[in-house]
């Protein structure tokens, strides 16, 4: 089947046709506020991961995205297969972007030279991964991360990217959807709203106005919002105003909002210096006061397992 190279819809069909149909697929009515709380970068270190397993027991996290070239995925993989419900998807890679904690591919580097740094290491950002990587090898390493993921027990609810390097150019993005389409996984996929049609063309990113349409009709299901600009400020209280401002603000549909997971040790300190706003995302989502609003604001909380099981058509 050939795939469409962009992803994006008319204004007018988007709120037609898709701003209420997923949520009712998910079986709620079309004003409801739905919430996906969403840990990305689950398996890059072993403090992501306690972060991430201990949100998912005591907090309102619903979901995560793992990241299979890192060195503490084996850990993640095997609390997959112990925990077999769990809702995790593949945070597919193609940037190492920390100053000494660096991973590689998982396809072997003679076949995917074009991903790699002089290091040996993936690129450190997206610009990089524009300028460099063949799109053969992107599939060829994307496709080696998902077989990886299986080979190790783990059931994917879906599919998203690491640094958005999966919006870089047209065939890598149509790479994602196909692959997504041939595993039967669900890709994360942004509905086109105007002002993300805009950020798209400032950017460059593989986004047109020309046929999400046929990405719909294929079955891929679009997120109404990705909550984007939240979880700002240094400190624990600034942090949660923006934060509990942002689900105050949340319109009806279906919602994401990404979370960075990670607690205030040793190995998170000397990974990144956003340790600290890793280890306040994690305590605003497992503080009962956040449950509590959620509760409040009538929002209800899903995860994408839930859009796997009912709203991707495979």
């Amino acid at each position: 089947m050939e795939y469409v190279l962009v992803i994006a819809l008319s204004v007018s069909f988007a709120v037609s046709a898709n701003a209420s149909t997923l949520t009712e697929k998910l079986g709620y009515n079309p004003d409801d506020k739905l919430l996906i709380l969403h840990a990305d970068d689950v398996g890059m270190s072993h403090s992501a991961n306690k972060a991430t397993v201990q949100a998912f027991d005591k907090g309102t996290v619903t979901c995560g995205s793992i990241m299979v070239p890192c060195p503490w995925f084996p850990e993640i993989a095997a609390y997959c297969r112990e925990h077999p419900k769990v809702d995790l998807g593949l945070h597919l890679t193609l940037t190492s972007e920390w100053k000494y904690y660096r991973w590689g591919p998982v396809a072997s580097k003679d076949k995917v030279p074009s991903l790699l740094d002089e290091e040996g290491f993936l690129w450190r950002n997206t610009d990089q991964v524009r300028e460099h990587a063949k799109p053969e090898e992107v599939e060829t390493e994307l496709r080696a991360q998902i077989e990886r993921a299986l080979k190790f027990g783990v059931k994917p609810t879906h599919l998203d990217t690491h640094m958005g390097t999966v919006f870089v150019g047209s065939q890598i993005f149509e790479t994602y959807c196909r692959l997504g389409k041939e595993y039967g996984i669900p890709p994360m996929l942004p509905k086109p709203t105007p002002e993300l049609m805009e950020y798209a063309k400032e950017t460059g990113l593989a986004f047109s106005e020309d046929s999400a349409a046929a990405l719909q009709e294929l079955g891929f299901p679009f997120i109404d919002t990705l909550v984007t600009g939240v979880g700002g400020g240094r400190s624990l209280e600034e942090k949660k105003a923006s934060y509990y401002a942002a689900l105050r603000k949340l319109k009806p549909g279906v919602n994401q909002i990404i979370l960075h997971l990670g607690m205030d040790d040793d190995e998170m300190r000397s990974i990144t210096n956003s340790h600290m706003a890793r280890y306040n995302d994690y305590r605003i989502f497992t503080d009962p006061e956040t449950q509590k609003l959620i509760d409040k604001l009538g929002i209800k909380l899903v995860g994408w397992k839930q859009i796997k099981d009912s709203a991707f058509d495979q």
